[in-house]
């Protein structure tokens, strides 16, 4: 597929210098829309798994203390045990409270003296029960208790997530079509350039799929310099963004790691687009050449 040789002077056209920028900047494009769509699908569905049929019961303390903020808990987990549906109410004990807001606030930072509210880690058992029902049965008993319903905004990060995979299929596509485009432009401002060329091969009896891979060699090899050049540089942002990440503390940024199987799938991208070009210039040429006298 690749040629040393060309029978037509195809590298001293101008107008294929550029493609190897374009399709750098394409694949670097892609990468970036698919690795996006892939770390935030991945967090939504850890999400989904891990906070599924919960619920989490907010306590705030009274500004007098008067009833103390466990008799409050106490009253709280009274509603709750007495509600059919959920099989687990526990509240969060102060460690875990901690590593909660350790990301916000710093180690160590919560003491004794902070008024931070009590949660209660609620697990339905399976049936959806009446969650406002409950929060007004909670609030009658202990007044000021918050409940958050999981599955509320859960659904609307699902939405999200699923708003995202498809703008990122929307950026392949539109990269894609910008790079059949240009390669087609290439291809045929080079058979335009090499007119004489090409009828003097007709003449000498070389058939047109001989011409046509000469083309596609010609567009392979920039294609594969392009691709490589945006995988690098993808591979380098993606990099630079996981180390910032890792500079902040646990719960600020998403997981940015990907599997291997998705590792896997974003190197396919730049062989996917340098096998598209070099099969869109073969076509664009074999169609142009038919039309010749």
């Amino acid at each position: 597929m690749f040629r040393t040789h060309y029978d037509l002077p195809l590298q001293r056209d101008v107008t294929g210098r550029f493609l190897p920028w374009i399709i750098a900047l394409m694949v670097y494009l892609a990468i970036l829309a698919l690795a996006g769509s892939m770390v935030l699908s991945d967090m939504a569905q850890r999400w989904d798994k891990g906070l599924a049929g919960t619920l989490t019961i907010q306590v705030p303390p009274l500004p007098d203390g008067t009833p103390t903020l466990d008799a409050r808990i106490q009253s709280a987990l009274g509603v709750l045990h007495a509600t059919p549906g959920i099989s687990k109410a526990e509240p969060l004990k102060p460690e875990q409270m901690a590593s909660l807001l350790e990301p916000w606030l710093g180690s160590g930072a919560l003491s004794t003296d902070l008024p931070v509210p009590a949660l209660i880690d609620v697990t339905m058992s399976g049936g959806r029960i009446d969650v406002r029902g409950l929060a007004q049965r909670l609030r009658a008993a202990v007044p000021g208790v918050e409940v958050d319903d999981h599955a509320a905004w859960l659904k609307d990060v699902l939405a999200i997530a699923r708003a995202v995979e498809m703008v990122a299929l929307g950026v392949v596509a539109l990269v894609g079509s910008a790079a059949i485009a240009t390669v087609i432009f290439v291809s045929r401002a080079g058979l335009a350039i090499h007119g004489p060329v090409v009828e003097l091969l007709h003449v000498m009896g070389a058939p047109d799929r001989y011409i046509a891979r000469q083309f596609q060699s010609h567009v392979l090899g920039l294609a594969v310099r392009g691709g490589l050049a945006g995988t690098l540089l993808a591979a380098a942002t993606m990099f630079a963004l996981t180390r910032a990440g890792g500079e902040f503390s646990a719960g600020l940024m998403p997981d940015m790691s990907l599997t291997p199987v998705q590792l896997l799938a974003l190197a396919g991208v730049p062989l996917t687009a340098a096998v598209l070009a070099a099969v869109t210039s073969r076509l664009t040429v074999m169609r142009a050449l038919a039309r010749l006298p």
